[in-house]
């Protein structure tokens, strides 16, 4: 059998749309109430924008299975307490894309691939790999899903100008952090991916068939590299990076199109 079971699914109309899930939302008045909808971040680290709410305002719109925030100085959206994964990364994302929103991006941590990254540096991701399965109800059979190349280079360029260094490349998407097996690191490490994660590849799917710009950040946390699994002693490099990533996120993703 082959995944999925329809393998020509891609090419079927769905009975089920997010534009359905949007009007019966507005018809319960249950719709987040934003001043404007065009850059949305996917924040998978849950306390960081109230933890950083003295230095970028925000203020709470409503709740899409997820905790919706508008930024106060530039109207950015942000998500998080959503829980991870390319399946609810993608249907936040559908939904909003439904409503009104140009472009998204998602920050997260990550599995480290190659022995030259440590924890707490960045990755701007240009592709995923899709080892996950919801890309696979969307497009043909294929290893690899892109990035947006102008978004992920925005996204590098306002890390690189706060004082942290960043690299782009390749990401490992998965569905099961669980069953990264010692075959696949070693053949990834050897193919130049950098990064492991769960949300990529889904995000970037729902960009390419919605003709959005998305693009995805990693902060190197946990590592592969030594073909064995090894966390951070400490995460203070690690923390002071995502406070300043995301900084960077909502100034590029708040900046009108």
């Amino acid at each position: 059998m082959s995944f999925p079971n329809f393998p020509e699914k891609h090419t079927l109309e769905s009975l089920l749309k997010p534009e359905d899930i949007v009007g019966y939302r507005g018809r319960l008045g249950r719709l987040p109430k934003f001043r404007k909808l065009e850059g949305v971040l996917f924040c998978l680290e849950r306390g960081l924008p109230r933890r950083l709410r003295w230095r970028i305002p925000i203020r709470r719109v409503g709740s899409m299975n997820a905790d919706v925030y508008e930024v106060k100085k530039n109207g950015a959206v942000v998500l998080t307490n959503f829980g991870g994964g390319s399946p609810i990364v993608a249907e936040l994302a559908e939904e909003l894309a439904a409503m009104g929103a140009r472009r998204m991006a998602v920050m997260t941590a990550g599995g480290i691939l190659q022995e030259d990254l440590q924890a707490g540096d960045v990755v701007v991701c240009t592709r995923a790999i899709r080892d996950e399965g919801t890309s696979h109800h969307y497009l043909p059979p294929a290893k690899f899903i892109e990035a947006d190349s102008q978004l992920a280079g925005e996204l590098a360029d306002a890390i690189r100008a706060r004082g942290v260094s960043c690299s782009l490349g390749t990401t490992w998407t998965t569905d099961a952090p669980y069953r990264e097996t010692l075959e696949e690191v070693r053949q990834y490490q050897a193919e130049g991916v950098k990064t492991v994660e769960m949300e990529s590849a889904g995000l970037f799917t729902v960009g390419q068939v919605r003709g959005l710009p998305t693009a995805s950040v990693v902060i190197a946390l946990d590592s592969l590299s030594g073909n064995r699994w090894r966390a951070p002693e400490r995460l203070d490099n690690v923390m002071r990076t995502l406070d300043i990533v995301y900084t960077a996120c909502i100034e590029v993703l708040g900046k009108p199109r």
